[in-house]
């Protein structure tokens, strides 16, 4: 989305670009209870999309397969606005799939909406992916020179591309030849007319998980989605496993060879949803740890402690379990303010953040405060709330933030400003203090990240974080070097 024409309510947070879910329901005609009813694959979808509306929110679609024939609905805009009762009643089938879709600028229009569908010959084949193919640019210019056209700037389409092409040699052949050539993070729902298929990238830097439903299976990005629809979470994809569900239960199988399991750790910092469980990692047992893993590194005397609704609640409370300070609901988010809410100047859209937050004045007047958020990016945000803050009677604020400084860009699927629009890249802690007007700052360090999330599960000990090092567990090409990615994923840069 273009910053010079709307105000985004959370302009100074990363962004993940997308979520995904699939759903296949047996064929209930074979069995011989006649109250059992064919339900449809897309509703549950719809609800599933719903509870993965914080991945994305510029566009939502869905594919539904009847066994025949594939039905595609996307449009721009949230999962309530996309769908309608008269959608739904027309997306009828047993297999579907969904994505909900964030991107950058360029690449927020209908062509890059997902699913994304392929009709030819031999079949039908939707894709919904979440993640970034680093080697899309040189996959797209052999495919281009072999006849295929494109009509999406989004990596997505080569992947589709790439399995229509081998689609003749069978649909397992055809995606191990796809998910060998494509080089980055993925999580994939592919849909053909009769069968679901997930899959995900050798170090599993983008989640996915399984469930089971009453009456079939469920893929989604995060375990809040399948608790959604009133399935039970079965396990998460293991990084490098196909999965393809058919009435005949899940096929598994693995391809290329075993890579270190690479999960991104920003999962457990802001992206996911703090109900869900990502690898075997409660996401609010996470950030309770990493909120007493602070107070460890840099408890301050104070009178209270506040978080940063919504994903600083969780370590703000584990931050005042480990000192002893009160925790309090010091400040209010007004949710309704979505991404269309027009600011067209950047002094403008920095103001909005006074009107997305307030302060409790009753819980912060004369109090040295202790404010938790989970990231600084750009530190606009950060600037005001502060000054959020001593606006409400604020003795003392005192900023501390429950991830280590993000110095870097992503390249795996997040939507994250190149160096030059990361305040923590050209600036030491001292001078992002004085630039936010904080009494002090201290940001988590990265072992105590890491400690946090492994004594969640010691067996989880791989993570990317390159945000933060600099280190990525896949070679980027050079000229991705010093540009943001999309990660859906559009190619082009913010």
């Amino acid at each position: 989305m273009n910053g010079d024409s709307f105000f985004d309510p959370e302009e100074d947070k990363p962004r993940d670009e997308c979520g995904v879910a699939g759903v296949y329901l047996n064929d209930v005609s074979q069995h011989n209870d006649t109250a059992l009813q064919p339900m449809n694959a897309a509703t549950l979808i719809y609800y599933a999309l719903y509870a993965l509306q914080h991945r994305g929110q510029e566009s939502a679609g869905i594919a539904v397969s009847d066994g025949t024939e594939v039905k595609v609905h996307k449009e721009m805009g949230l999962v309530a606005d996309v769908f309608r009762a008269e959608h739904l009643a027309d997306l009828q089938g047993q297999i579907s799939i969904g994505h909900v879709r964030y991107s950058t600028s360029g690449g927020c229009r209908i062509e890059n909406a997902q699913p994304m569908l392929s009709r030819f010959k031999l079949g039908t084949v939707a894709v919904a992916h979440n993640g970034q193919l680093v080697n899309y640019e040189q996959i797209k210019e052999m495919l281009e020179e072999t006849g295929s056209m494109f009509t999406s700037t989004s990596d997505t389409e080569v992947i589709l591309k790439l399995i229509a092409k081998s689609y003749k040699k069978g649909l397992e052949r055809a995606l191990t030849d796809t998910i060998q050539m494509i080089k980055g993070s993925f999580a994939l729902c592919v849909m053909t007319e009769n069968c679901l298929i997930g899959a995900r990238d050798p170090n599993g830097i983008r989640p996915l998980c399984l469930g089971k439903l009453e009456n079939g299976w469920m893929l989604a990005s995060e375990s809040c989605a399948i608790d959604a629809v009133n399935g039970t979470f079965v396990r998460d994809i293991n990084p490098g496993e196909i999965v393809i569900i058919n009435d005949d239960g899940v096929l598994s199988f693995e391809f290329g060879e075993k890579t270190s399991k690479r999960s991104c750790i920003f999962e457990y910092i802001y992206f996911a949803r703090p109900d869900s469980v990502v690898d075997q990692i409660s996401v609010e047992e996470a950030r309770l740890r990493m909120g007493a893993m602070l107070a460890k590194e840099s408890a301050v005397p104070a009178d209270v402690v506040v978080g940063v609704p919504d994903s600083g609640l969780c370590a703000a409370l584990g931050y005042a379990r480990a000192t002893g300070v009160p925790y309090a609901m010091g400040i209010v988010k007004n949710k309704y303010i979505g991404r269309s809410f027009i600011a067209p100047t950047q002094k403008e859209r920095e103001n909005m953040v006074f009107v997305k937050l307030n302060a409790l004045k009753n819980e912060l007047s004369g109090k040295r405060v202790i404010v938790i958020d989970d990231s600084i990016v750009r530190g606009t945000t950060s600037r005001r709330l502060v000054q959020i803050i001593r606006r409400a009677g604020a003795k003392e604020v005192h900023f501390r933030v429950s991830s280590p400084p993000v110095k870097f860009p992503c390249y795996f699927g997040i939507d994250m400003p190149s160096r030059s629009g990361l305040i923590s890249s050209a600036h030491d802690v001292e001078e992002i203090r004085k630039e936010i007007g904080a009494d002090s700052l201290a940001f988590l360090s990265a072992d105590g990240m890491l400690e946090a999330c492994r004594s969640c599960n010691p067996a989880q000990y791989g993570f990317c974080k390159g945000c933060f090092t600099g280190e990525y567990p896949i070679s980027v090409p050079g000229e991705l070097n010093g540009r943001s990615t999309s990660g859906t994923g559009d190619v082009y840069g913010n």
